[in-house]
């Protein structure tokens, strides 16, 4: 199916795609919610940045693909990605918004851990999932919800028992050979009472085509809580992305995030933790690489409701060419957070004359009792920085690069895995080149 209008989103389609899946009725009912208020709700309006002109609607509907029966038989990239034996025991990839393998260990599996693409989740876990989906990010939000809930055909399900410690890094990988197929994946983590967990994941884009990704991802932090979250995002330059990752941390919860948001093509990010419980604390940090003609625009939220809570982030962002971005960072303190804590800082380095980023720290404080901050900057290259380098023998290309490179380092040196920082480091390397 090529959802090219909104006419063409029809319910029979939805319908037969749903049943085709095995889905429980509330599934087919809750994507059929999708479908009428798509047809009712306007697109999104991000701050300075018009995406009414983007491709947001013209993809195919994934068909069968053939499953994997072992890494073997991923290409070399995936892989890559992948790393070890260990890495390729904790997985799920998917290939053109189907999954195609997926594998968990028996010692996670004993303890209750559940990892497995979002349809069989459906099917196996039907109780659990329905708990959960579609609570932080709302069907009736706007268009691009609406679309999402009708159609979203990847995703994982990741659920964590009360007192359970996971040691090794859960991945996922989203795999677009055809470049015309839509991804619409939907991410579930449920972590429960001090249990600890960290999700790594990857996309890998298609060279070729036109297409949209239209991107959920929904974190439930139990009491005593830890969640790492951490993803390098890198689709092509034809690809418009809408992305939205949310959290929710209960008391003495904690979550991390840790993203290389490295996509090619017109980005929508909008991050946003929310710290509802005593004591929860949150760390957001994001590197950003825009190039080309690219427009993008990020968001990073903390809503603080918790009293003691501790809400922390940072963006560190290159863009050249004539690539434009907007960056807003907002630390919201509601009132009764007494104690709280938010402190942000984004900072924008540009490489050319072109390029344009717009870096906005804001604070919203309701409560007295508390302490905030928020720095920002935009800026070239430091001439002393070269100039120093150069002094040493370093050519002026190899000198920019070792300054952007650790410009970029606070975020790099947060990814979990040496084999997805050594990913994160190369797409940098590529799109600074």
């Amino acid at each position: 199916m090529t959802v090219e209008t909104k006419a063409e989103l029809t319910q029979e389609f939805i319908t037969g795609y749903s049943k085709q899946q095995g889905e429980p009725e509330w599934l087919l009912d809750l994507r059929l919610k999708g479908f009428e208020l798509s047809g009712k709700l306007e697109l999104p309006k991000p701050e300075k940045t018009k995406i009414s002109d983007w491709n947001l609607l013209t993809f195919t509907h994934p068909g069968e693909e053939t499953p994997i029966s072992s890494v073997e038989g991923l290409p070399h990239e995936v892989k890559r990605v992948i790393g070890d034996e260990q890495g390729a025991g904790n997985v799920v990839i998917h290939k053109n918004g189907r999954a195609v393998f997926q594998a968990l260990s028996e010692d996670l599996k004993q303890k209750g851990v559940i990892f497995t693409d979002i349809q069989t989740a459906v099917k196996e876990h039907g109780d659990l999932v329905k708990r959960y989906l579609a609570q932080l990010v709302k069907v009736d939000e706007h268009q691009l919800t609406a679309i999402h809930t009708a159609l979203f055909n990847s995703g994982v399900f990741l659920y964590v028992p009360k007192n359970v410690e996971v040691d090794v890094p859960l991945q996922s990988v989203f795999w677009q050979e055809n470049g015309d197929v839509g991804l619409i994946p939907h991410i579930l983590i449920v972590a429960e009472d001090n249990s600890k967990v960290t999700y790594v994941e990857n996309s890998i884009g298609a060279e070729q085509g036109t297409s949209v990704n239209n991107y959920v991802a929904e974190v439930f932090v139990g009491p005593g809580a830890n969640v790492t979250f951490a993803a390098v995002d890198n689709l092509g330059k034809n690809v418009t992305n809408y992305v939205y990752r949310r959290a929710t941390v209960d008391r003495d919860g904690h979550i991390d995030w840790a993203l290389g948001q490295m996509h090619d093509g017109n980005t929508v990010s909008d991050n946003l933790t929310i710290l509802k419980g005593d004591g929860s604390t949150g760390d957001s940090k994001s590197v950003v690489v825009g190039r080309g003609e690219q427009s993008q625009n990020f968001v990073q939220k903390m809503i603080q409701f918790g009293r003691a809570s501790d809400g922390q982030i940072l963006g560190h962002a290159v863009m050249k060419d004539a690539a434009r971005a907007i960056f807003n960072g907002i630390s919201k303190i509601e009132k009764g957070a007494t104690k709280a804590n938010g402190e942000q800082t984004e900072r924008v380095l540009m490489l050319s004359e072109k390029a344009r980023g717009d870096a906005n720290p804001i604070l919203l404080i309701d409560e007295d009792d508390v302490t905030a901050g928020h720095a920002a900057s935009v800026g070239q290259v430091d001439k002393m920085q070269l100039y120093y380098l150069m002094s040493r023998g370093i050519s002026k290309s190899e000198a920019e690069r070792l300054i952007i490179l650790g410009f970029l380092n606070p975020v790099v040196e947060k990814i979990p895995l040496e084999g997805m920082k050594k990913r994160l480091i190369d797409v940098i390397e590529r799109k600074v080149k």
